[in-house]
């Protein structure tokens, strides 16, 4: 038994503002946006922090060695 193909409303979906508007309530859901928070509020913060940490390290032992 072939599967009749999609038609009407659902096929033309995808190109239209209604199937935008679907992609963008997708993209502003829990899905996307829980990733995107743990990212700018826990890890960039924590990265920077890290990166700052090993630069005043590397800052001190070259001006120990007399290079800076």
């Amino acid at each position: 038994m072939a599967v009749k193909p999609i038609t009407g409303v659902l096929a033309s979906l995808p190109a239209t503002a209604g199937g935008t508007a679907m992609r963008l309530r997708f993209l502003s859901s829990k899905t996307l946006l829980t990733p995107v928070l743990t990212i700018q509020g826990y890890h960039v913060p924590a990265v920077r922090h890290r990166d700052a940490f090993y630069q005043k390290l590397e800052d001190e032992r070259a001006s120990s060695l007399g290079q800076k």
